[in-house]
């Protein structure tokens, strides 16, 4: 008789941490709104500083009603992910690049994240991984810097 009332309470615990989860999302986005009230939100023709904001407020938002509302079908917490290491390690080696950018430039950065994540992580061979990573690493510069004219940090080597 205890299996059959814990597993109702299971599945209300369950239930009550999504909607929790929910919840928090609201409250967040609802934050968001809040500190985007000083800005001009303008129209959809010519928006203003505080357009984007209020968008991802009421993003936000709805998908805190989702949650919430479909939080009972929810089977996340029962799911085993096995890529979590792999994950981690992305995570990581993303933390690594953004703290590396200020200081070697956005061409090394991504030319060396782009390495390590295909060479060492997916195992890749090593001509297309060099190939890929200074190609993209130098066309996103120039799309990036010369034709969107958005500056990105340079080696102290001026690369």
């Amino acid at each position: 008789m205890q299996e059959t009332e814990q597993a109702p309470e299971q599945a209300w615990r369950r239930l009550r941490n999504d909607q929790f989860s929910g919840l928090l999302l609201i409250l967040f986005a609802l934050y968001l709104y809040w500190e985007n009230r000083a800005y001009p939100v303008g129209s959809l023709a010519e928006p203003g500083p505080g357009y984007m904001p209020l968008m991802l407020a009421i993003f936000l938002a709805a998908m805190g009603v989702l949650i919430i509302i479909f939080s009972g079908r929810s089977r996340l917490l029962e799911m085993k992910w096995v890529e979590a290491p792999h994950a981690v390690i992305v995570l990581i080696a993303c933390g690594a690049a953004a703290f590396a950018l200020e200081r070697i430039g956005y061409r090394l950065t991504i030319i060396a994240l782009l390495i390590f994540l295909l060479g060492v992580l997916e195992r890749k061979r090593p001509l297309p991984v060099l190939i890929v990573s200074i190609s993209f690493a130098m066309i996103s510069f120039y799309v990036i810097g010369d034709l969107l004219v958005v500056p990105l940090p340079r080696s102290p080597w001026g690369f």
